[in-house]
């Protein structure tokens, strides 16, 4: 009896269903501030107070009362103040104030993007701007009494307090904050506290109803004494800064958080001039990284914010020992699978590939440190060495009690997939784990908050394609095959690119050629070059489509995909077409240990892709064993180097991935009798 195909008409209900939840996962908002009214009062901006190295673990309601109760008043974030050197100082940030770009832009590379002349934004704004300097040897000075100022500084204030009264936006200099600890950083938090409150006091008092919509920054994480030493491009500093305090009365009670980083409680120093200018209802002469200030509803702003800078205070320095002591495990497994006296011997083999397959575990458990607050312990290292032990030992026994266990490829299958699920799972519900965590976001550098950053996408496309080919050995008809190649990868795709999700442009680029080639290997297509040259037409239409999706929302919530069609209308795409290719060069050239992986990583591509000719029995056997196996690598090979050439930091990417499949590769290999056995049958 004939059997009529499916009639198209059956199909659309099926195929809208699918364009609406693919619509609503592209335009789903980034992780939002507030539910209720996550762009704040409409206020504008009347006094700005900015000083230097001011953290939150340095406002206390016994030795900063005047700031203490600022905060009280105020949204409280982290402040992210990256600038062009090593570490940021007051000078670079108060030109930040009013350029929105990070300073010095005298200084800043070619390549940086940081237009100069620097532009001062503030004279977009339609009222008068008043600067007081107050940090200077007679502003410090105050009685023994209330702490109000006396002397020739006194009259500082007052002038502060007529600008405000004449409808000016008054921008206040206040002293700085030495990083050396001792008696100098507590004589100059008192002074700053005496300052801060001298100038509430002319206006009524912090508690004053009346109190004018204030800002209170602290623009960079030092104010040196010979600031070029430090600013200098080539300087070296021997110590990384840290997040700076950032207050906001707008938003009272409630964590700051911005369009820019999308991360409660953390904002970014580039973010206080578009707060300004928006609450100005004034706009930048031309394009501005920052996003203005939002609150968002927080049980405890100030704590959050303190949990915020002491997570990213310490993270690196407890990565390592972290991470590093868990891949001990694999380095044993690796070492035991090839060298052949130790592989032959099966016991210890599977000791070796169990070893091999739960050793990238702690790269997506250690992205969950977060949940547990680690950095509170009094020994860091020693607390999130233990939360990522724990978390890794509870997901191997996922890995090895399962019943794939008894396949060999098993284990390495779950485990991959288990380390993309993660990964992506974590971008999927918003980065929320990200900051403090190691292999995360890191908001001190400042380079990514949310989403996928590369090194995140090049483990999850090694661990996906792993995963894959240990599926493959099961999954042996082509067009099953071609399905699971299809459907993982517009997973994927998806969840990389969505601007809630991964919000990650370089990604898509790779991803489509690499499925899409994948898919056509698996089905028994011969590649020909119009097929790839459609894969990255693909690749390139999509993530356009999206970054134009993106550029369709409120500029507030738009992630980067969307700000760069802002940059192509503005004409700015070849600088940044440039500007990245320059990034991506110099990371390759300005550190060896990178020039060297990508060494190591083209030498493992050409050794990966020519198992015979290199005389690699074992790789060679698995391709007899599994022959998708080496379809799988072709499918790798192709996404690292797409992967590398379209994103900034392609190096980091493909380092990522070199690590993942070296770790799994030892544990899928046949055993070396095995592989010598194929090796005669088919001399």
């Amino acid at each position: 009896m004939l059997q009529h195909p499916p009639s198209p008409v059956r199909r659309t209900p099926l195929a809208v269903l699918l364009a609406l939840l693919l619509g609503a996962l592209l335009l789903a908002g980034a992780p939002t501030a507030s539910a209720d009214d996550p762009h704040g009062p409409n206020d504008p901006v009347r006094l700005v107070i900015a000083t230097a190295g001011l953290g939150w673990e340095d406002i206390d309601p016994g030795t900063t009362p005047h700031l203490q109760c600022l905060a009280d008043r105020s949204g409280a974030g982290a402040m992210n103040t990256t600038s062009t050197s090593v570490v940021s100082t007051k000078r670079q940030g108060l030109e930040t104030l009013r350029s929105g770009y990070r300073g010095l832009a005298e200084e800043a590379p070619r390549t940086s993007g940081i237009p100069h002349p620097a532009k001062d934004q503030w004279e977009q704004l339609d009222v008068p701007v008043t600067t007081m300097d107050l940090d200077g040897p007679t502003s410090a000075e105050v009685t023994a009494g209330d702490g109000a100022p006396e002397g020739p500084s006194g009259s500082a204030y007052t002038e502060i307090a007529d600008a405000l009264e004449g409808g000016d936006l008054v921008e206040v200099i206040a002293p700085p904050i030495p990083r050396t600890h001792g008696p100098a950083r507590e004589e100059a938090l008192t002074s700053l506290d005496a300052t801060v409150g001298a100038v509430f006091d002319e206006l009524g008092g912090c508690g004053a109803a009346d109190l004018p919509r204030t800002l209170l920054v602290s623009v960079a994480a030092t104010d040196p004494e010979h600031p070029e030493a430090v600013e200098h491009p080539g300087a070296v500093a021997s110590r990384t800064a840290g997040l700076q305090v950032a207050l906001d009365t707008a938003f009272p009670g409630q964590a700051l958080t911005s369009g820019a980083t999308k991360q409660t409680g953390v904002v970014v120093l580039t973010d206080v001039l578009a707060t300004v200018l928006t609450s100005h209802d004034a706009s930048a002469d031309g394009l501005i990284p920052g996003q203005p200030f939002r609150g968002a509803d927080h049980a405890d702003p100030q704590q959050l914010a303190l949990d915020r800078s002491q997570a990213a205070a310490h993270v690196d320095a407890a990565t390592v020992p972290a991470l590093g002591s868990w891949f001990l495990l694999g380095v044993i497994g690796i070492v035991i699978l090839l060298v052949p006296p130790l592989a032959r011997r099966p016991r210890l083999a599977a000791v070796g590939r169990a070893l091999a397959a739960i050793a990238p575990l702690a790269l997506p458990v250690g992205m969950f440190a977060s949940l547990v607050p680690w950095w509170r312990a009094e020994h860091h290292t020693l607390a999130l060495t233990g939360v990522v032990w724990a978390g890794c030992a509870l997901a191997s026994v996922l890995v090895l009690a399962g019943p794939w266990r008894h396949h060999r490829l098993g284990p390495v299958g779950v485990s991959s997939a288990l380390v993309a699920l993660l990964i992506l799972g974590e971008s999927a519900i918003g980065s929320r784990f990200q900051l403090g965590s190691p292999l995360g976001a890191q908001p001190i550098s400042g380079g990514r908050f949310y989403g996928l950053s590369n090194h995140l996408y090049g483990m999850v496309l090694a661990a996906v394609l792993m995963a894959l080919l240990c599926l493959f050995a099961v999954v042996r008809t082509p067009r099953a095959r071609v399905v699971w190649t299809v459907v993982v990868g517009a997973l994927v795709a998806i969840v990389c690119v969505a601007p809630s999700m991964g919000a990650d442009f370089g990604s898509m680029l790779a991803t489509i050629p690499a499925f899409g080639l994948l898919a056509l290997l698996v089905s028994g297509t011969r590649p020909r070059l119009w097929h790839l040259l459609a894969l990255g037409a693909g690749g390139a239409v999509a993530v356009l489509g999206v970054s134009f999706l993106d550029w369709l929302r409120p500029p507030e919530d738009r992630t980067h995909l969307g700000r760069f069609i802002d940059e192509l209308l503005s004409g700015e795409l070849v600088s940044v077409v440039v500007r990245k290719l320059a990034q991506n060069i110099a990371m390759a050239t300005g550190y060896w240990a990178l020039a060297l992986v990508l060494v190591l990583a083209v030498l493992a591509s050409i050794a990966i892709l020519m198992p015979r000719r290199l005389r690699w029995r074992r790789l060679a056997a698995l391709d007899v064993e599994h022959p998708a196996s080496y379809r799988v690598r072709v499918a790798l090979v192709v996404g690292a180097w797409v992967g590398y050439a379209a994103n900034d930091t392609g190096p980091v990417l493909v380092a990522a991935m070199l690590g993942i499949w070296l770790a799994y590769l030892p544990a899928v290999l046949p055993a070396p009798q095995a592989a010598a056995d194929a090796a005669r049958e088919n001399a």
